[in-house]
């Protein structure tokens, strides 16, 4: 308690710069949204996220309405067909279109009944989240095989994957995109999610498969050498004792480069995939609230990818301890 104490005076001045600092930042945000003359619309932003839809309720024969019955907010209506089949439908009570013993044809309204639906914005989340999943898992397999090959003593696989790495590495993801939507896709008769999805994990897959060989490369030969001296053949110390060493040393940087997938996930809107940008923009088009969308969609990727590096921290102080 006494080694705290003493500790304690040393941490002040900085807690009070850093004080200062955040008080600073949040002042000079302050006075710059309040120097611009605009118009903030919050209230516009939480029906994007979930809404309360109406549904019309339509009778599927020629019938009657033989009785309404109010239940609470609802209104359970009783509908007989010509043929004297019965049917029950249940639409909100300040909806109800109908009264007792109203002759209705096919396809009528009787009412209507509300739930609860998701915005654009969650289905774009949606879009983004599965996207970013299956591209980083694919990217995960494309690297780890392109960083053994790397290593590999065979010339042809080296200089294979040496001339993709490179090629991947020094163009810019758009321009890959495209090449993979308008030409591969083109080609090959691909829809725009394979096209984008297969971008993503081609140029994610060029970086993890550097990682990948650095991580191997980063273990001592003498773990090959007392692998195969077991009796193991390369196949086997490579996976069974190489590589589980190597993948405690490569998760940050690998966490990193899924992080970065996730964000650059973003630009697969250009091709007409409606991920979370796109819906931002779709509703910047027909509400013209552009700060407010952008800052929540800002936020939105900033808490998907808070808690993809959480994940990250409780996997290496699990493998911490397992060391």
């Amino acid at each position: 308690m006494a080694g705290a104490l003493k500790k304690t005076p040393h941490q002040l001045p900085w807690i009070l710069l850093l004080a200062a600092i955040l008080i600073a930042l949040a002042a000079g945000t302050w006075g710059a949204v309040r120097k611009i003359d605009y118009a903030w619309r919050w209230n516009r932003v939480p029906q994007y996220f979930a809404y309360k839809g109406e549904e019309p309720v339509k009778i599927p024969f020629d019938g009657r309405v033989e009785e309404i019955a109010a239940q609470g907010a609802k209104a359970s209506v009783r509908l007989v067909s010509e043929e004297g089949k019965t049917m029950t439908v249940s639409v909100n009570q300040d909806m109800l279109r109908v009264s007792e013993g109203d002759d209705l044809f096919m396809g009528d309204t009787v009412g209507f009944k509300q739930e609860w639906r998701l915005g654009p914005l969650m289905w774009g989340l949606w879009t983004t989240l599965w996207i970013s999943g299956v591209a980083s898992v694919l990217a995960l397999v494309i690297g780890l095989l392109t960083g053994l090959c790397r290593i590999s003593k065979n010339l042809t696989l080296r200089t294979l994957t040496a001339l993709y790495i490179e090629f991947i590495r020094g163009t810019p993801l758009l321009v890959q995109i495209f090449i993979a939507y308008f030409f591969i896709g083109t080609v090959f008769n691909l829809n725009r999610n394979v096209a984008g999805v297969g971008a993503l994990a081609i140029f994610a897959g060029a970086y993890v498969a550097e990682i990948v060989r650095a991580g191997i490369q980063s273990i001592s030969r003498g773990q090959m050498e007392a692998a195969r001296s077991l009796g193991m053949n390369g196949f086997q110390a490579m996976f069974h004792i190489i590589l589980p060493q190597a993948l405690k040393r490569i998760l940050p940087p690998l966490a990193g480069q899924f992080i970065s997938l996730i964000k650059d996930s973003s630009l697969v809107s250009v091709i007409a995939i409606t991920d979370l940008t796109k819906s931002g923009r779709e509703i910047i088009t027909s509400t013209f609230a552009t700060f407010e969308v952008w800052l929540t969609v800002a936020a939105m990727y900033l808490v998907v990818t808070s808690i993809l590096s959480q994940l990250v921290f409780y996997l290496e102080r699990r493998f911490a301890v397992s060391d």
